[in-house]
């Protein structure tokens, strides 16, 4: 079953949601341009339900089918994210971001505009038995809007079952999905050592306790974690790419800042990382005669696709690009997504689709790829049909 033929003809009217979608951009919870075009449309398109305020900011509307399911399962949820980064966009499109230090890097433009020619669809034709939820979520870019969300009860007051996420995937062909049971992203904790050395002038070092030469050690020190410290078998990052020192050239400043991220999938390895960091920025501040404070935050979960929604979800992702274009047993990435809070309230699966040849997420040059519109917006579109069939 290959492209659905009326998301096909929507094609250019959600490629023109897309672009307006990107042209402003908005970051963590303050969506409120983009979730008040996202409500206007849900109600223009006749959902039974168009709910705001869930999680802040984020939107949910209810499609009811045409009759009761006569399964156990009868109501999904289906999720994209509908924030933007903190980074100036450097490309010369029409659509460009207008608003300065923002752009849609990640192209949640592309989700929401996708679920929202689904909701369409859907809409129109209510080919299904049983109710499909379309949820639109602020925040997934570092606030936790997903588990904001969860916390306000999204869940139980929809009566969701079980939910599904989405996203691009740069690299990937348009036209073919990756998925895989169990941990398909990494946890995500955030990283911050906060140096204290004793400033003083840059000609008479030997007089200060220079906190730069100790956060450079620290960088150097934290990168033997993963290399001599986690078994090989188990995959693991630890990056460090905030370094904040200094304000001129000849003084020695008095402090540092280190920022950076921790990614694994296990919870010994995510211990065992944060106990050896511990060690590092104290034991190596110390040796130098300085000092350093690390706060260590565990933020996002693993991301655990379910087994049957994971091998369910393959399946019609196959009815819309074929068996041979979805790699159903993909290897999994060290990305982190808050999707994951999601599906540790309720069962299901979280699928990459390709976004073609195009710059890499979190780029200042990245823009999605709007050939894969009828792929997306067809999957969730049977997605719903097949989960919940007549």
């Amino acid at each position: 079953m290959p492209i659905v033929s009326r998301i096909a003809a929507l094609h250019p009217e959600i490629t023109e949601w897309r672009r307006d979608i990107h042209a402003h951009p908005e970051i963590l919870y303050d969506v409120h341009r983009t979730a008040g075009a996202v409500a206007e449309k849900l109600k223009a398109f006749g959902c039974d339900e168009v709910v705001t305020g869930i999680g802040r900011t984020g939107v949910v509307g209810v499609i009811r089918g045409r009759k009761e399911a006569t399964g156990t399962m009868k109501t999904i949820g289906m999720r994209a994210d509908m924030d933007a980064l903190p980074i100036d966009e450097q490309t010369n499109l029409p659509y460009r971001s207008t608003v300065p230090g923002k752009m849609h890097a990640c192209g949640h433009d592309g989700h929401t505009a996708m679920l929202l020619g689904a909701a369409k669809y859907l809409a129109e034709t209510r080919n299904f038995a049983g109710t499909a939820v379309v949820i639109f979520q602020p925040a997934e870019e570092g606030g936790a809007g997903g588990r904001a969300m969860v916390r306000d009860g999204m869940m139980e007051r929809f009566g969701i079952e079980e939910v599904y996420g989405m996203h691009n995937f740069p690299g990937l062909p348009v036209g073919q999905f990756a998925i895989r049971s169990g941990p398909i992203m990494a946890s995500a904790d955030r990283i911050t050592i906060a140096i204290e050395g004793l400033g003083g002038h840059a000609a008479r070092p030997h007089l200060s306790v220079d906190p730069v030469l100790i956060g450079a050690q620290i960088v150097n020190q934290v990168q033997s974690i993963v290399a001599r410290n986690i078994d090989p078998v188990d995959a693991a990052v630890v990056s460090i790419p905030v370094f904040q020192a200094g304000t001129t050239d000849n003084v020695i400043p008095q402090t540092a800042r280190l920022g950076g991220t921790a990614r694994s999938f296990r919870p010994e390895v995510r211990d065992l990382i944060e106990r050896r960091l511990r060690d590092i920025v104290e034991g190596t501040a110390k040796l130098h005669g300085g000092s350093a404070r690390l706060t260590y935050s565990r933020d996002y979960p693993v991301t655990r696709n379910h087994e049957r929604q994971t091998a369910f979800a393959a399946n019609v992702a196959a009815q819309i690009a074929g068996p041979e274009q979805v790699d159903a047993d993909a290897p999994p990435v060290l990305g982190a997504e808050d999707f994951s809070y999601m599906l540790e309230a309720r069962p299901g699966a979280f699928i990459f689709m390709g976004n073609g040849d195009t710059a890499g997420l979190h780029h200042p040059a990245y823009d999605f790829n709007d050939e894969a519109i009828p792929v997306g917006a067809s999957y969730w579109a049977r997605l719903v049909e097949t989960a919940l069939p007549m």
